[in-house]
């Protein structure tokens, strides 16, 4: 689809392509509306492909005595476990515990027993020094009393963000989305009230005007550019959040080893994700220009490779080892000058005459986010719609497809996850070597075909960036798979030999900028 060949006028405009606004475009879309979501750079480029992949019930916030948000939170991890999985799935974690360092035995077992009444179910375990070194022996080993065992949920980030979407358009033409369209201004009537946008291609520079009378701001942490906090005591700071992506042999492990920084005794993670190992992550005010693509610093860098070395101090980790980096910035709200760390996830929404802007909050409760913007949306949609009403998030998934063309029950979950209904497709035109994982990852080469041809992709930072995460997963962000790459994909995206080697340079280009560890950084 593109912007020329969109109908003129909606029920509801959503700006913004990331978790929230998907949340919101599927739940609108199924309250019968008319809703268009356009997006400035790529589905999911900001911080809904850059967190640190984690579905938590917030551990931390019972500390700081937001017990809402926990329960929240908890409820919304368990929905996504039970409704999406292959996409989100259970993921153990271990904490040692110190004498004299960091929070005891006591603190945390108290946190844990009210994290697991929230949940309504006994999920972790307290072990000796021995037995905890037997689920992690490489943890430091000095002055440790013992350690949990706790539960929480991973996912992709991005895929989970198309998946809300795939959802979305499968209830049919009123629902679409585009991404790459950047929305120069709200329209407004003689009385003040919104009447619709302005919106452009931002690499052809077609310009199209739409119609609608209220519009769902979306954009995470650019939202005060397009419409200011109503109060000056809360406003938007934004945190950058970096993380180290190395091989999982580095620190070979099951769980995600959760432990407490030295220098600031701030959590911080190691987890496995997609058969590597994710570290993260940083919390600190980001400086820089929103618009430009945020990259890990030197500084955040020698942070994390400390804490590592602290707390796993017979294993080495060196930046010559990293696979990659990335860097997403926060959305936080917050009320004063409070360290980073202890900032609210909590979110907000505000509403100016049919502008709704919805920003902070977290991954994990985006769907409070996208029911809370369009219940503060109602007053300007049609009075005939339905809802929202909170039900099943995800139409479930038939089991046909396991053990066909030799995939695996695993493979197949997976792929059901990440494609839901379309998961077949995938796999239906799919030769018997592009049903094999690509190196070093989980991702079939089936599934570049599919998400070239069907999932918007405009360059090819798309494809390897948040469609699949081989840029993450791989040596030089997938170099050496490009001519392969090129090959599967070249019959579902209209790009001449010129356009291909223009998007190999400028992938590889943007891949050494911003994703490298540590050079040139």
């Amino acid at each position: 689809m593109r912007l020329e060949d969109l109908a003129s006028d909606w029920d509801l405009i959503v700006i913004g392509g990331g978790i929230t606004g998907a949340g919101v475009l599927l739940e609108a879309g199924r309250m019968g509306l008319r809703v268009l979501l356009l997006e400035r750079n790529d589905f999911a480029w900001g911080t809904s492909s850059r967190s640190t992949k984690l579905i938590h019930g917030g551990f931390r916030y019972l500390k700081e005595g937001k017990f809402g948000l926990t329960r929240i939170s908890v409820e919304a991890r368990e929905l996504l476990v039970r409704e999406a999985p292959g996409l989100v799935e259970r993921l153990g974690f271990l904490l040692p515990v110190y004498r004299h360092r960091g929070l005891g035995r006591r603190t945390l077992g108290a946190g844990f027993a009210l994290y697991d009444l929230i949940a309504r179910k006994w999920d972790h375990h307290f072990y000796d020094p021995e037995a905890f070194c037997t689920l992690s022996p490489h943890v430091n080993r000095d002055r440790l009393v013992g350690g949990f065992r706790f539960f929480d949920a991973q996912a992709d980030d991005a895929r989970l963000v198309l998946r809300l979407m795939a959802e979305a358009r499968a209830l049919g033409s009123r629902v679409q989305a585009l991404n790459y369209v950047t929305v120069s201004r709200i329209a407004r009537d003689a009385s003040g009230r919104v009447s619709g946008i302005l919106a452009a291609d931002t690499e052809t520079s077609v310009e199209r005007v739409f119609k609608s009378r209220a519009v769902i701001n979306a954009t995470g942490v650019w939202a005060e550019t397009l419409h200011p906090s109503p109060d000056g005591k809360c406003r938007l700071r934004p945190l950058r959040g970096s993380h180290l992506v190395f091989p999982l042999w580095v620190l070979p492990t099951c769980h995600a080893l959760s432990f407490f920084h030295p220098a600031d005794n701030r959590p911080v993670a190691a987890i496995p994700w997609e058969g590597a190992l994710l570290v993260g992550t940083t919390d600190m005010d980001h400086k820089g220009d929103l618009l430009d693509e945020p990259g890990i610093t030197p500084a955040e860098i020698s942070y994390l490779l400390e804490g590592l070395h602290h707390a796993f101090p017979h294993q080495s980790f060196s930046p010559d080892e990293c696979l990659a980096s990335f860097a997403g910035i926060r959305p936080v709200l917050t009320h004063g000058e409070s360290a980073p760390s202890s900032e609210s996830r909590e979110h907000a929404v505000w509403v100016h005459k049919g502008l709704v802007t919805v920003t902070g909050g977290k991954l994990t409760t985006f769907r409070r986010l996208a029911l809370d913007a369009l219940k503060k949306a109602r007053p300007f949609l049609p009075s005939d719609m339905t809802g929202p009403e909170e039900g099943p998030l995800f139409q479930p998934i038939a089991p046909a497809g396991e053990g066909e063309k030799g995939l695996s029950a695993q493979a197949w979950r997976r792929l059901c996850g990440r494609y839901g209904g379309m998961a077949g497709e995938v796999i239906r035109r799919a030769a018997p070597e592009d049903l094999k994982p690509i190196p070093e990852t989980k991702t079939l080469w089936a599934e570049l075909p599919f998400a070239a041809g069907r999932e918007e992709v405009r360059h090819l930072s798309d494809l390897l960036l948040r469609r699949v995460r081989i840029g993450l997963l791989t040596p030089c962000g997938g170099a050496r798979h490009l001519d392969r790459i090129q090959h599967l994909c070249a019959p579902v995206l209209s790009w001449d030999a010129a356009r291909w080697k223009t998007e190999r340079s400028a992938y590889q280009d943007l891949w050494r900028r911003i994703y490298s560890v540590p050079e040139g950084r």
